[in-house]
């Protein structure tokens, strides 16, 4: 269990899970959920800790591990790699067609894609489980989506990342990758503009 204490932070509960967001990237988040700088009492003596965002967790640079190699074809056959976009932010999301959640967050991921890209950030989706590209293209055109998705029925590619970053049976799950192409940070399940655009604003500020 790792932990990085800084200085101490009260959080009332009812600002759910966006500050939590806020909390991780700032590095006052603790690997089990609670926030560094709660008082003692209440539960596991944490009365103001608050429930971190599904499986989010952020990394300190000095520990992040470096992204698996990815590559392979987009939905329209044209071959897309996650090395492309060395030097950039990344926002890895893997997605499938047949999966709810990621059609509850994909027109958050398209805004922020849009709106981010002139500060140095790329979008790449992995398309995972959908063995009709056709499926995929329509969930594609249904949410307007303009960044590239590798094809990944079989969901080779997120058995490249380690369990404790992608769970490969957790989807929608989304990664920030940073520059030097180290996972910056990680979200299991359908991630939000309030959640996400915290992170990338934090990484974006890190030396290349």
């Amino acid at each position: 269990m790792r932990r990085r204490v800084g200085a101490s932070v009260l959080v009332p509960a009812a600002t759910g899970l966006a500050v939590a967001g806020v909390l991780a990237v700032a590095g006052l988040w603790t690997d089990d959920g609670a926030g560094a700088g709660a008082g003692a009492g209440g539960p596991a003596g944490r009365p103001n800790a608050i429930a971190a965002a599904a499986g989010a967790t952020v990394m300190d640079p000095g520990t992040r591990q470096d992204a698996p190699a990815l590559a392979g074809a987009d939905l329209d056959g044209k071959q897309v790699a996650l090395g492309d976009f060395r030097g950039e932010v990344v926002v890895l999301n893997a997605w499938g067609s047949w999966c709810g959640p990621c059609r509850a967050e994909a027109d958050d991921l398209e805004r922020l894609s849009r709106e981010t890209r002139g500060d140095g950030v790329r979008f790449l989706g992995i398309n995972t489980r959908d063995r009709d590209r056709a499926a995929a293209r329509s969930f594609v055109r249904a949410h307007d989506l303009t960044f590239p998705s590798l094809h990944d029925p079989e969901g080779e590619l997120l058995l490249r990342f380690p369990p404790s970053l992608v769970n490969p049976q957790a989807i929608p799950s989304t990664l920030v990758i940073d520059r030097r192409g180290r996972v910056a940070a990680a979200i299991g399940g359908a991630v939000t503009d309030e959640q996400l655009r915290p992170l990338l604003a934090r990484v974006l500020q890190e030396q290349s």
